[in-house]
């Protein structure tokens, strides 16, 4: 009896230590670079188009008009942050600003902290990052291009917006202090001049890794990614419009985008451009997409054929999606 007394009181022990150790763990840090970007006319420029067309961090940072169909963004806003309203999140979760305010934005922080920050995941004092900040993603970025980033964001206008801090629900509190990585090696962009199907492959693999397609194109039950319908669509978004899926993109010919060519994915890509003169269109739930395609449609053509052909190599899934469930069929944008 004091045996089995002994061994349970053991289990005990080592269950409570193993408990302490992830309560109390701090995130994997490591100094931030030390270094102040480059903030010429064309790296700026490139920020600017990752910002807000390729990874479209506009998308978490500034304010949407939720009643316009893809979302647009209210430009007098770009960095100030917001609410995530998404309901299935554990915890009020905030994007912060990003603006150079200094009281409430990251006017303060070094542009070593803001690379740090993108693609590892800890904020200035090396505290996690809700993980819905995609820097598992963006820890691909290159070297080049995340500096892009930041002298972007070094040169927008500052906006004075106070927000409150994130309050992420226990458990998640705890098991999002292990994902945070430093970034250990350099990262080089893949070459988008050359022409070469090899190179614009990679290229494509790329754009869609810092665009983070995944993300949205793959179910995440229990906010864990489902690894078996990657890319084949179905993640639930709950939204003040109504509930939308996102569609299957891999290339299956039945329920994908197997049957379309490279115009085709051009063209749905682009079809927002109708709607920029005259503003776009109202929606309700049986018309409503969470697909950024104001950011996209501004994409270049080369940028958005080399995803189209990287998708292209990916597992077809046969896995057929209802992006609007209960509603007449209708088509998307």
């Amino acid at each position: 009896m004091r045996t089995v007394l002994y061994l349970l009181g053991g289990i005990a022990v080592v269950g409570l230590g193993g408990f302490a150790y992830f309560y109390f763990r701090s995130p994997t840090v490591a100094p931030p670079a030390n270094i102040i970007v480059d903030k010429s006319p064309e790296r700026v420029e490139r920020g600017k188009y990752i910002f807000t067309h390729v990874s479209d961090c506009d998308f978490c940072h500034s304010e949407q008009d939720m009643t316009r169909l893809a979302l647009p963004v209210i430009e007098s806003t770009r960095g100030q942050g917001k609410l995530m309203a998404d309901t299935d999140l554990p915890g009020r979760i905030y994007a912060r600003n990003i603006t150079p305010d200094m009281e409430t934005g990251i006017g303060s922080w070094t542009d070593g902290e803001k690379i740090r920050a993108i693609r590892e995941g800890v904020d200035k004092d090396g505290r996690a990052l809700f993980p819905i900040m995609p820097y598992s993603f963006y820890r691909y970025m290159s070297d080049e291009d995340v500096q892009a980033v930041v002298a972007f964001l070094d040169t927008i206008p500052a906006i004075k917006h106070q927000l409150p801090p994130t309050q992420v629900n226990f458990p998640d509190s705890m098991w999002m202090k292990g994902d945070p990585r430093p970034v250990t090696r350099p990262y080089k962009t893949p070459d988008s001049r050359v022409s070469g199907p090899a190179k614009k492959l990679l290229y494509g693999e790329y754009l869609a890794t810092i665009a983070h397609c995944e993300v949205c194109h793959t179910p995440y039950p229990g906010l864990k990614e489902d690894t078996s319908l990657r890319f084949a669509g179905g993640r639930h978004f709950i939204t003040p419009v109504g509930d939308v899926y996102s569609a299957n993109i891999t290339p299956d010919s039945y329920t994908g985008i197997g049957a379309w060519d490279v115009q085709r994915f051009k063209d749905r890509l682009k079809v927002y451009l109708q709607y920029e003169k005259d503003g776009p269109p109202v929606v309700g739930p049986d018309r409503f997409t969470m697909m950024p395609y104001q950011a996209f449609a501004h994409l270049t053509d080369y940028d958005m054929e080399a995803i189209y052909g990287y998708l292209m190599t990916r597992t077809a899934i046969n896995h057929k999606v209802d992006p609007h469930p209960g509603m007449p069929e209708r088509k998307e944008p």
